[in-house]
């Protein structure tokens, strides 16, 4: 039991060294006051593995600042601030839960649920969207998502990566099946667009709407055949990718945290994540007004890049470590991810609620995002990379995220206010 009992101590798991405890603890004697203090260090040594196992633990301390200013309501910009900054941590640690989750769980499904939950905080604030009608904020963040994905990550990863090793060489089996899907998301994305500048079709007509869900539920069907292509028929092209991307050091890693203590946490941080998603939405139009910037630029640019800084740490590391492979995979898996499922899901779930949702994302918003899938598949072409080609992934974000930063679009009920602000009419 000693031994077991040490193991437990290792893998840091309170709720496994509890049970070994019981185990050797009679009822009637209780538990000794070193049992106690036993306890107490795996528990100890759980959050400090858990909460201030990252860098990005100094911004820890903004999550509770958050939660008071909304409970003393230092401002709905102020709230809308600190729930944005408040996100980048937790969405950090919820890919490390789930990483220490792929450990007993195996690689294949380890990686999807690592691509899963690291779309976490887009799917709640997508929800939160939702239920607050704020279908504008909704298309805005999925779409910044799969831009920031395929240009500022990916970018950001070839770069380091061709920093670091020069030249690298991939398997383009993976992406080009993520391609395949970010390409039909494009389409069902694009012919809502047409519909209306080909016709006399308004964004809101009938027609726009039902060839939107209809689209959705192909995209679902498709995004389920992808999980059968990926985990039953051709798992074996994506295990031995990661095999190939594994060295000696990282078979012989372990998980930090137990299961139980992993699932605990997760759901934590998934709560934390919701609520200051809801802050996020609900006030994401004020600060926009306050601070002079549109909502277009605060959906698209800042809340994705605080949504993949899980995706963005992950995919530069591999890079850097010369896997090239897994890099590809985080960032372009995520991107297709939102592509064919979060994006239709959010239509379907709308469809549901009554909402009318479709999938017309408007002319310059899916001109740069076609633009991003166009400039990604020709990089990825020759099955090489070099920081040169990351680097123009990289400025090819910097010029849209310009783009949308000079866009000034009112919203909501400040329209008539930023109108009459424009051409200087007072009532």
């Amino acid at each position: 039991m000693a031994s077991a009992s040490l193991c437990d101590l290792e893998n840091g798991d309170v709720f496994n060294a509890i049970q070994v405890v019981k185990s050797t603890t009679s009822p009637a004697i209780g538990v000794s006051p070193d049992v106690r203090f036993r306890i107490l260090r795996v528990f100890s040594a759980n959050v400090q593995k858990v909460v201030f196992g990252s860098n990005l633990s100094v911004l820890l301390p903004v999550i509770p600042l958050a939660f008071v200013a909304q409970c003393y309501d230092f401002g709905r910009p102020w709230i809308f601030a600190l729930s944005l900054v408040g996100l980048t941590p937790l969405a950090e640690r919820v890919s490390f839960l789930t990483e220490q989750i792929a450990y007993f769980t195996g690689p294949t499904v380890g990686g999807l649920l690592n691509a899963t939950c690291g779309n976490a905080t887009e799917l709640i604030i997508a929800l939160f969207a939702i239920h607050q009608r704020k279908i504008h904020v909704l298309k805005y963040s999925l779409l910044g998502s799969i831009i920031s994905n395929l240009l500022l990550v990916l970018g950001s990863s070839l770069f380091c990566g061709g920093i670091a090793n020069k030249e690298q060489r991939f398997d383009r089996k993976q992406v080009d099946t993520n391609s395949l899907l970010l390409l039909l998301g494009l389409l069902c994305q694009t012919l809502p667009l047409l519909i209306r500048y080909g016709g006399m079709e308004t964004a809101e007509s009938a027609s726009v709407l039902e060839l939107s869900r209809a689209s959705s539920i192909v995209l679902l069907l498709v995004y389920a055949a992808y999980l059968l292509f990926q985990l039953k028929t051709h798992s074996q092209v994506f295990n031995l990718q990661q095999e190939e991307g594994s060295n000696k050091e990282v078979t012989e890693e372990k998980a930090v945290i137990g299961f139980f203590s992993a699932f605990v946490w997760l759901v934590v941080m998934t709560v934390a994540i919701a609520v200051l998603s809801e802050s996020v939405v609900g006030t994401i139009e004020v600060a926009s007004e306050t601070w002079g910037i549109s909502v277009s630029f605060l959906s698209i640019i800042l809340l994705p890049i605080v949504g993949n800084a899980a995706e963005h740490a992950g995919s530069v590391i591999f890079a850097f470590k010369n896997k090239l492979d897994l890099s590809l995979g985080v960032a372009m898996g995520s991107a297709s991810q939102i592509s064919t499922f979060l994006v239709p899901f959010c239509v379907i779930v709308a469809w549901i609620m009554g909402i009318p949702m479709n999938l017309d994302f408007g002319l310059l918003e899916t001109g740069c995002l076609a633009f991003s899938i166009l400039l990604t598949a020709i990089t990825l072409q020759d099955g090489s990379s070099h920081y040169l080609k990351g680097l123009v992934l990289g400025l090819a974000y910097v010029i849209i995220g310009a783009c949308f930063f000079v866009q000034d679009i009112p919203s909501g009920e400040c329209s008539l206010h930023h109108l009459c602000f424009r051409f200087k009419i007072q009532f």
